[in-house]
């Protein structure tokens, strides 16, 4: 089994370690583009553009299924790499998890990047499935890029920034924004009231990971062995880890991976021959 990630950057580590968790047998591809990042920024076509070149990379290693572990890439590109790649891959995208916590009431915050927190995407979100919750939109702004570099006093200070502007009264958060999930806990410090209920996060990697194996019709074997290998592609170039995503857990334990010496051939498809295997970095 192999499964492809895909994302701008170290957002796709925290759906990438839920299907580590999940399968520890199954290949993943990490596909990223530390070129082109961040996406945010950029207009919808060129979001598309950069998510198709990073998709088929990551295709060009025949995954099983493509898992759009970006939500911005999920907002603007999901149809365009759905149909430049299915049926032949199944593209799994992320979606904020709205439903769920507002169907256990409000309050419920999103935190989630200003462009995504001020767009039609969220706004129908909210509509469809928040209407019987008290839902607040918080943008967070530099706290995607603090996470990318792994800037612990950027980090601490976007988050303070963004706690502030959040009601104090929440029920559940949902993290809007997969790089979001790599800080989970400093968040959930930010907001716990003293005396309160304790808050409830909910992010997107543990569903987007399960729902991968059923669109391939495969169950989780989270006892399997771990035989799973890793392979990295920054910006369709053959690398590994970056250091930024090892100061979290999550980078930590695909690290441990087997890194995959199979690349590509000329024509995508890749070599039967069993490759070289080395260490993954640590």
């Amino acid at each position: 089994m192999k499964i492809a990630l895909m994302d701008s950057g170290n957002g796709l580590l925290a759906a990438a370690a839920a299907m580590r968790r999940l399968r520890p047998d199954a290949d993943l591809v990490l596909s990223s583009d530390p070129d082109g990042m961040p996406w945010g920024p950029r207009t919808p076509d060129d979001v598309t553009a950069h998510a198709l070149a990073v998709a088929r990379a990551a295709a060009a290693h025949r995954p099983d299924a493509l898992i759009v572990a970006c939500n911005t890439a999920s907002v603007h590109a999901l149809p365009a790499l759905r149909a430049a790649l299915e049926p032949g891959i199944p593209v799994i995208g992320t979606v904020p998890a709205v439903k769920p916590a507002a169907a256990g009431g409000g309050p419920v915050a999103i935190w989630a990047t200003p462009a995504t927190t001020g767009s039609p995407y969220q706004r129908d979100l909210i509509e469809r499935f928040g209407r019987d919750a008290e839902v607040t939109g918080v943008p967070c702004p530099g706290l995607a890029d603090a996470v990318q570099q792994a800037d612990e006093a950027a980090i601490d200070a976007a988050v303070a920034a963004a706690a502030r502007h959040t009601p104090r009264d929440l029920r559940a958060v949902v993290l809007g924004c997969t790089h979001y999930e790599l800080v989970a806990e400093r968040i959930r410090a930010a907001l716990q009231q003293p005396g309160a209920p304790a808050l409830v996060l909910y992010g997107s990697a543990e569903a987007v990971a399960a729902q991968a194996l059923r669109r391939i019709g495969a169950d989780p074997a989270p006892a399997a062995a771990a035989t799973g290998t890793l392979s990295v592609l920054l910006s369709g170039r053959p690398g590994t880890l970056p250091d930024t995503a090892l100061a979290y857990e999550e980078g930590q334990l695909l690290a441990r991976s087997r890194a995959d010496g199979a690349a590509p051939t000329a024509d995508g498809a890749a070599p039967t021959a069993d490759g070289a295997a080395a260490p993954a970095r640590r």
